[in-house]
């Protein structure tokens, strides 16, 4: 049986009163040197996710509790997410890339260069109900051999945020002043998109309007980091954020405001929502991922025809 703890959820406003869930976390896997980029798969009952310096990722099972090595020699793999036909897309720091893994284990290269330049090494991706991908570009994977492969940067001190289209290969900038970009999520309608600036001092999410033809406006800060710095985050269906920390996972209402905690003993990095009824939380915090159901549901996005065009 794997280890619990208790879950403590802290109470920062009233509104955080319904967000509940199990009386314990659970501890699915330890042993990693630093665990990201979790991805839920409905279909296999599956969850995937990246253990960076280790160049590996790896997969633990629901339907057994067995966790074994998904790919070995994996780029240095960071964030991941499951696209809208059940596919793996994958940010390679280490190969400085956005991949596919498509449903007969072949990797495509969806992106690895911007106007003729390498790209610095994707950090986190979502995927829109149109198709498009979005990601962040920081310079992690390239500034020593700990969690990529050191490098020098083709776009100077300059981080992106990009869109692609993969349908056309169409690759853009998005957001160009951010110091570190890095976790990115879509609102339940997808007409924001929220975006944390890690190094920024405080660390920060902004939010940003997305336009009818796939551009940004806006870019206010929506909150700011009271413990250590913000990493990956996710929507729920409520539209609150949230936001993996250093104490653990803060939630935000929609106005900004911080109103709850989920505390965990590790550094957390990232989450996904996950489970038929998205009400199962997978969490990845320094060396482990936890795990357990909650009284809140992740985002069901809209589907391609609901989507903002």
């Amino acid at each position: 049986m794997n280890p619990t703890i208790p879950a403590e959820f802290k109470l920062i406003d009233q509104r955080f009163g319904t967000c509940d869930g199990d009386f314990v976390v659970e501890r699915l896997h330890t042993g990693a040197r630093k665990s990201e980029g979790p991805a839920y798969f409905p279909a296999g009952r599956y969850l995937v996710w990246s253990d960076i310096p280790n160049d590996r990722m790896l997969r633990w099972d629901e339907t057994t509790g067995a966790v074994g090595v998904f790919r070995h020699g994996s780029g240095y793999a960071n964030g991941n997410t499951v696209d809208r036909q059940g596919r793996l897309i994958t940010c390679e720091q280490g190969n400085r890339r956005v991949t596919r893994t498509e449903h007969d284990g072949t990797v495509t290269v969806l992106a690895d260069r911007y106007q003729g330049k390498r790209l610095n090494s994707p950090n986190d991706v979502v995927v829109r109900a149109d198709g498009t991908i979005w990601f962040t570009d920081p310079s992690y994977g390239i500034g020593g051999d700990y969690e990529g492969n050191r490098g020098d940067s083709e776009f100077g001190d300059a981080c992106y945020v990009f869109r692609l289209d993969p349908a056309t290969g169409d690759l853009s900038i998005v957001a160009d002043d951010f110091c570190r970009p890095n976790g990115l999520a879509f609102s339940p309608d997808e007409q924001q998109l929220y975006i944390v600036d890690t190094r920024q001092q405080p660390s920060h999410i902004r939010v940003f309007d997305v336009t009818a033809d796939g551009r940004l406006t806006g870019g206010d800060i929506f909150a700011t980091c009271d413990f250590g710095r913000f990493d990956g985050m996710r929507v729920d269906e409520k539209g609150r954020i949230w936001a993996a920390a250093w104490d653990g996972v803060h939630c935000f209402d929609t106005d900004g405001t911080l109103i709850g905690k989920l505390l965990l003993p590790e550094s957390v990095s990232n989450l996904t929502f996950g489970g038929p009824k998205l009400n199962h939380l997978f969490i990845t915090a320094g060396a482990s991922v936890y795990t357990l159901r909650v009284t809140f549901n992740g985002t069901r996005y809209p589907r391609p025809t609901e989507a903002v065009q």
